[in-house]
Formats: C-alpha cells, sequence, structure tokens
C-alpha cells in the first residue's frame, strides 16, 4: 500500500533541499580534511583529525575518486555532508582555502563539524513540513529550520558556540511527532499490525526481513546491518538514523520511507530494481552487483 502525502503548500517532498546536497566543486576537500579516521573495513589506513588525506590533490579533488572501493576506502563513498562543505567554504570563508589563508584550519574544520550537523536537521525538518497534514507541526518545522539556517550562516563566534544538544532535542521532538502522525495513517487505512520486535532502537542485523510488509514500522536507531529487507515494502516507515550498513535492499520500496538519508543508501545494497525516494539517489555501487 501506497499513501500519498501532501503538504500545506502544495510543493512535493524536499522542496529547498538543493542547498543542502554536496558540491565538491565549491568545497576546499573539508571532509578529507576536518575528520580522522581508522584503519578498517572502511578506511585502508589511519589518518588523524585536522590533517590532509595523502590522496588528495593540491586542487583539492581526489587522486583515487573513482577507485575508492576497491582501494579500500569505502567510508569516503559513504559520507554525505549535506551541502556544509560549500557552505563553509564559500559563504563562511568567503572563498579563502586554508591552504592561503592556514590561520583559518581550526575554525574552518571546526564550522564545518557544527554545519554538516545543523544541515542534516534541516534535511530532516524539510522532510517533516512536507509529510505532516498538521498545520501547527508544519509551523514549528518551519520555525525551527529558519533558526537553525539563520546559525548555519554565521557569524562564526556564534555559530562556534551553538548548543547542538539543545537543537537536536528540538529537532527530534518534531520528528517524532510527525513519524507517530505518517506512521498512524498506514494503520488506520488497515496495515496490520507489526511484529514487536520491530522497535526503536531494535538489534535486527542480520534479520529475514524479505519481502515484508513493514508499511508504518517505526525503525528509528535501529540495527539493520546485512538485515535482508530484499522484495519488502517500507512505506511510511520510520528510518531515523536506522544502521543500513550492507543491508540488502533489492527491489525493496523505499519511495515514501520517513527520513531516510543518502549515506544510509550509500551504506546499503541494493540494484536497479530498489525504488528510492526521489530525493535521493540509487549509488553508484549497486549498478557493480
Amino acid at each position: 500500500m501506497y499513501i500519498t502525502t501532501k503538504n500545506h503548500s502544495g510543493t512535493t517532498p524536499g522542496h529547498d533541499r538543493d542547498s543542502l546536497r554536496p558540491d565538491c566543486s565549491n568545497c576546499f576537500a573539508l571532509c578529507c580534511t576536518a575528520f580522522g579516521f581508522a584503519r578498517s573495513a572502511d578506511f585502508a589506513i589511519d589518518k588523524p583529525a585536522a590533517t590532509p588525506c595523502p590522496n588528495l590533490d593540491q586542487d583539492f579533488s581526489c587522486t583515487i575518486h573513482d577507485r575508492l572501493r576497491p582501494r579500500g576506502f569505502r567510508g569516503c563513498t559513504v559520507f554525505d555532508c549535506f551541502g556544509a562543505g560549500q557552505a563553509v567554504s564559500q559563504q563562511l570563508f568567503a572563498g579563502i582555502s586554508w591552504r592561503d589563508a592556514p590561520d583559518s584550519r581550526q575554525d574552518m574544520f571546526a564550522a564545518f563539524k557544527v554545519v554538516r550537523q545543523l544541515h542534516e536537521m534541516l534535511w530532516h525538518l524539510a522532510e517533516a513540513q512536507e509529510r505532516t497534514f498538521d498545520a501547527d507541526s508544519a509551523r514549528e518545522a518551519k520555525e525551527l529550520r529558519k533558526i537553525i539556517d539563520d546559525l548555519g550562516r554565521g557569524p562564526l563566534p556564534g555559530l562556534l558556540a551553538c548548543d547542538l544538544e539543545s537543537l537536536h532535542s528540538a529537532v527530534r521532538t518534531i520528528l517524532v511527532a510527525v513519524s507517530e502522525e505518517v506512521r498512524a495513517g498506514y494503520f488506520a487505512a488497515g496495515t496490520d499490525q507489526l511484529d514487536a520486535t520491530l522497535r526503536p532502537g531494535a538489534d535486527l542485523a542480520a534479520a529475514n526481513l524479505r519481502a515484508r510488509k513493514l508499511c508504518g514500522a517505526d525503525l528509528r536507531g535501529a540495527c539493520l546491518i546485512a538485515a535482508d529487507l530484499r522484495g519488502s515494502d517500507l512505506a511510511g516507515a520510520d528510518l531515523l538514523g536506522a544502521d543500513l550498513r550492507d543491508a540488502r535492499l533489492d527491489g525493496a520500496d523505499l519511495t515514501a520511507a520517513l527520513f531516510l538519508t543518502q549515506p544510509q543508501l550509500n551504506s546499503a545494497r541494493g540494484s536497479n530494481a530498489t525504488l528510492v525516494p526521489p530525493d535521493l539517489s540509487a549509488p553508484p555501487h549497486w549498478q557493480d552487483g
């Protein structure tokens, strides 16, 4: 079953999200510098935070971009900055790179870490505003988006001093309320009650959920690592923060799933038969099998 959602302004879900997509051509490779990583299945080497990756070229491009997975840098292909890279590089720091202004490195990298979180909140709030049928919830989401957007634009001292924990809490309250509202619509329309194991934070690693009707399931924060979701219907399922690493999504219908992000899709396994929300894209590695 598929339930069509409409917003109060008549636009489609995801309207306003273009600025929250990565534009690496306008970024000073902040994801390749600000964050550190340890040698693992996702990264072939150790790299301390606030240092350039050895694969970074002088023009801020990646010298192995088309070979990241075979070279052991799967983690790079999963990451998404929600447009924080270009916002910090071009707006907060006026297009002057940390190489041209070395004294800016610490603040630029710190700002990137904050703005990425703010932009992910904006991504989810945009969906909440569009998916809710409640005018008060839509207004609250819109107002909080304005607060977070203004904060992300600077000035820098205020941005770096912001209370991220309080913002996360405020966003979470709205997302939970919208999730409950949207998911309730599936049960009101006659969807069967779901197994009690399908709950927020559930450990469903390697679970066999193949060809299941999971409409309206609350899987927030669930561990779905290597779970078999092939052919399942996840319309209205809340996937906020769910761990989809290596989850099998071949033939699954995610078009109306709630609070799904590109990094989650990037970490999963899928195919040409996987249906994804219109604001997201099937990762290139899905085509490789």
